[in-house]
């Protein structure tokens, strides 16, 4: 294992304060706020280690209440609500400066077998046939830097490579269908653990998908019009996977108004297996002049 990914699986191992109650440290970035993606993946792992080993989650859902802050730690408080025969349920608050920024659900079901069905993985080029952030940032004339390439471009513990990068170059392509696709996968290997994968692919599922529900106006979240957040969050985990390898990421959006857009996810590995269906809703709220 790298040296450079390691603060990246550091960011799931969790310090236990007390019983069920655990601590991490502020993760002092840049930005304003927490990422929400790094929120959903620690709430998560904290409750991983109060289920026993035969149980893998398989749905969550969470609320963000309030912006995270950067500089301070991460309080992780879970509640054991049930451990059935099959079924598990953890309810997770986080906490910082004494308040609830961040609550998750998260249900655990043993491994059994039943029927099986899923939706096909669309047609799209393949991940070594399209270009990175940064390759795609290279080709922008002088000067005409997009925020959105910026943002995701540099060292990054997510790579994404967009399916169609065509409208994020300016004026932008007007499309009737809110729609995209984005191949993404961890910068390094990761270790044979189902449990870190699935924190993994909660950590990405954060990125691009509230994007979807702007692109019919021709917008992005980092273009500075607008004022973005995500507000609630769910992921439903349906088969193993490796978040290491490719992973396409196809979005669609039924609904946007009154400043919030919702956004559907599904998740499907490079041969074409349906791991995960993602959603959310988030705040899309015009900037005033």
């Amino acid at each position: 294992m790298s040296g450079a990914f390691s603060p990246f699986l550091e960011l799931f191992e969790p310090e236990e304060i007390s019983a069920d109650k655990f601590r991490y440290r502020g993760p002092e970035t840049r930005w304003k706020r927490v990422y929400g993606g790094l929120v959903i993946s620690q709430a998560l792992a904290a409750s991983n280690r109060t289920v026993t080993y035969d149980r893998r989650v398989h749905s969550l859902h969470a609320y963000f209440i309030l912006p995270g802050d950067p500089a301070a730690p991460i309080v992780c408080e879970v509640d054991r609500l049930r451990d059935g025969r099959s079924f598990s349920t953890r309810h997770c608050r986080v906490i910082q400066h004494g308040q609830t920024i961040f609550v998750l659900t998260a249900s655990y079901h043993v491994q059994e077998a039943g029927l099986e069905h899923m939706t096909p993985m669309p047609e799209v080029p393949a991940p070594e046939l399209l270009e990175s952030f940064e390759q795609l940032q290279s080709r922008l004339r002088p000067g005409a830097a997009r925020p959105h390439f910026e943002y995701f471009a540099g060292e990054r513990p997510i790579e994404f490579r967009p399916v169609d990068p065509a409208r994020f170059f300016p004026p932008g392509e007007r499309r009737a269908d809110a729609s995209q696709s984005v191949w993404f996968r961890t910068a390094h290997p990761l270790p044979d653990s189902q449990e870190v994968h699935s924190c993994a692919l909660a950590y990405a599922s954060d990125m691009t998908i509230l994007d979807s529900t702007l692109v019919p106006h021709r917008k992005s979240v980092t273009d500075g019009t607008l004022q973005p957040a995500s507000l609630d969050h769910a992921i439903w985990y349906h088969r193993d996977f490796r978040a290491d390898d490719w992973l396409l990421f196809v979005q669609d959006s039924p609904n946007a108004g009154e400043a919030r857009g919702l956004a559907i996810g599904r998740i499907y590995s490079r041969h074409g297996t349906l791991v995960a269906s993602v959603a959310q809703e988030g705040l899309i709220r015009p900037r005033q002049t």
